[in-house]
């Protein structure tokens, strides 16, 4: 297994800085997405005191010429503090400071999607809609290889994996434990973890995160998982189907509801949200995949617990459903679904927006609207 050269650096060494102290000074690191919409990039200042709210940071600057996001002769890009957070690496009073990127002009990047979700998400705040997202993905060696599997050849076939324990069940247990406690520390609403059908495989879960918060929780746990993975040695993998074959792929299964859902009755809600989603189908594929659909084509199968891209389906605790409604909640009447279409590496802000507009907002048609 091929580890980073910088993961086998004396730790302790390190740590001999780590703990001098910073005086009254603070590190904040800004994170923003790179011109890919997948990437992450980072950059730290330091600040005279410890901020308490985003209007504490200043906007800052980097050159988006080297993330895919500019030309090199007008490269200049602007930083816009969103989001703030505990920074469980350098610990508090440090700040991880997640951004929104705006061009020379003061306009949204291409990849810039929370900008408009966050218009969205205005709109409907009287329906309180909460969301929650299972990230899945996959642990891989430096060489590419997935975390734990023989060099040369495969485990054992998917069976006594899930939520497994054991050396030979659980590759990585390490990361996912060290991840989750950054997330709690950090402030995210990570609400639970486990491992997954395929080896090296794992999910954790965020929310319930009520609006624009889904996007900025999940963006943030990312980074996080990135992070601690670089620490490690190992690199994460948010590919929808990292490894050909009988193995699951990677999906980021999005649970929703809204007030109305989650009272008495809430079941016609969710059924109407439904039969809305069920006319859109290939508007939110488009969107539930930062290719357009081409990276979840090779996911959505209709085979490993995933429905068919082409068709739209719904049903109770069907996990082969585009949509699921669980067991519990088609008993009791009320609560939420779970649209099981979005790919491991979505946009969390495209996809929350594109519910929003077809379940709530009542759209129609392929071409979602402007809104200024």
């Amino acid at each position: 297994m091929a580890f980073s050269t910088s993961s086998k650096m004396n730790k302790a060494v390190k740590q001999q800085y780590m703990d001098l102290p910073q005086g009254d000074k603070v590190q904040a690191m800004y994170i923003w997405i790179d011109g890919t919409g997948e990437g992450l990039r980072c950059k730290s200042r330091t600040l005279d005191s410890e901020p308490k709210s985003i209007e504490e940071l200043p906007e800052w600057n980097f050159d988006g010429s080297s993330t895919y996001q500019a030309e090199g002769s007008n490269s200049d890009m602007y930083l816009i503090p969103k989001a703030m957070f505990r920074d469980p690496f350098r610990k508090d009073p440090n700040k991880l400071v997640l951004c929104e990127v705006l061009k020379y002009n003061r306009k949204p990047a291409e990849t810039n999607l929370r900008h408009t979700c966050e218009k969205i998400m205005s709109m409907v705040t009287d329906q309180h809609p909460w969301f929650g997202m299972e990230q899945e993905y996959t642990l891989l060696g430096m060489d590419g290889h997935p975390f734990g599997w023989p060099t040369n050849g495969y485990p054992g076939p998917q069976g006594p994996y899930y939520c497994g324990v054991g050396a030979d069940k659980a590759y990585g247990r390490d990361i996912v434990e060290a991840h989750y406690r950054a997330c709690l520390y950090a402030g995210v609403l990570i609400c639970g973890t486990n491992a997954e059908v395929m080896p090296s495989q794992w999910e954790f879960q965020v929310g319930p995160c009520e609006g624009i918060d889904m996007g900025d929780h999940l963006w943030l746990s990312r980074f996080i998982l990135h992070r601690v993975c670089e620490d490690f040695g190992v690199v994460v993998s948010f590919d929808p189907k990292p490894m050909t074959g009988n193995w699951n792929g990677a999906g980021c299964h999005t649970n929703f509801s809204t007030k109305n859902m989650r009272e008495d009755g809430g079941l016609s809600h969710i059924e109407e949200a439904i039969e809305r989603l069920g006319k859109r189908h290939q508007y939110h594929i488009r969107v539930y995949d930062p290719k357009g659909g081409r990276d979840n084509a090779r996911r959505l199968t209709g085979r490993h617990e995933t429905s068919s891209i082409n068709d739209f389906s719904a049903g109770v605790a069907n996990r082969g459903a585009s949509i699921r409604i669980p067991r519990a909640v088609g008993q009791e009447k009320r609560g939420y679904f779970e649209d099981r279409r979005p790919a491991a590496n979505c946009d969390p802000y495209a996809v929350t927006e594109a519910i929003i507009r077809t379940c709530l907002l009542n759209e129609e048609g392929e071409e979602p609207k402007e809104y200024k």
